[in-house]
């Protein structure tokens, strides 16, 4: 999986520029989205410690983005904004972000924010590292898998595979959002060995038991939901 610092969704290129200039001299890792479609799609196939979310953003708002983050993940995020409506902060913070910068903001301010972000995020990483969906859990540090009491045991690409499904639990994944995932995006090959992998997993974790947790959803991909 992709690891960074920093995930910045940011539709201004002079302010993403001074930003990366800032992440590299303190030694942050990040990656930078310019609009709200890349922005969840880098979220979806990475690992953050923090975003920097724009409010105004194309094709998908900074708003609708932090909503769908939300959903699934407690990652610190903090929205950056040249509007200056207080109703537009309340419906931010409403939304789940959990902080709030107006451009043109000063930069150690912003660094300042960012560290205690950074830090609250490594906190609740150690809380999730157990992931569970119906009878089925997965322990991230010790790498067991259970079900029903049962260890189940899984080669090294079923495990990143059932792990990638369970931390989207209840989303709609696609054919190329997984195999990015779990293969990488430079993955030349025959398709259906996503097809073959999934089978595996279903083997193993679905038709010996009575919940069946792997959805298909054709023409599309996969989810894993109860």
């Amino acid at each position: 999986m992709n690891n960074k610092d920093i995930l910045l969704i940011e539709d201004d290129k002079a302010i993403t520029r001074i930003l990366e200039l800032e992440f590299k001299h303190e030694g942050y890792t990040y990656d930078i989205a310019y609009d709200g479609k890349d922005g969840l799609e880098k979220f979806h196939s990475g690992q953050y410690g923090i975003i920097l979310l724009d409010l105004m953003l194309p094709e998908i708002s900074g708003m609708e983005v932090c909503r769908k983050v939300r959903k699934i993940s407690n990652i610190p995020i903090i929205m950056l904004t040249a509007r200056r409506d207080i109703t537009d902060k309340v419906i931010g913070l409403d939304l789940g972000a959990d902080d709030y910068v107006t451009k043109p903001f000063e930069m150690e301010e912003l660094l300042a924010r960012m560290r205690v972000g950074l830090r609250r995020g490594k906190a609740k990483l150690v809380e999730t590292k157990l992931l569970e969906m119906a009878d089925l859990s997965m322990n991230l540090l010790t790498r067991e898998v259970i079900k029903q009491g049962d260890n189940i045991d899984l080669t090294k690409t079923e495990y990143d595979l059932l792990e990638y499904l369970l931390k989207n639990k209840g989303l709609v994944l696609t054919r190329d959002q997984i195999i990015n995932q779990v293969w990488g995006y430079d993955f030349v090959g025959d398709t259906n060995v996503l097809d073959v992998y999934i089978r595996y997993l279903r083997n193993k974790i679905d038709y010996p038991y009575e919940t069946n947790l792997i959805h298909t959803v054709r023409g599309v991909g996969y989810t894993i939901k109860e």
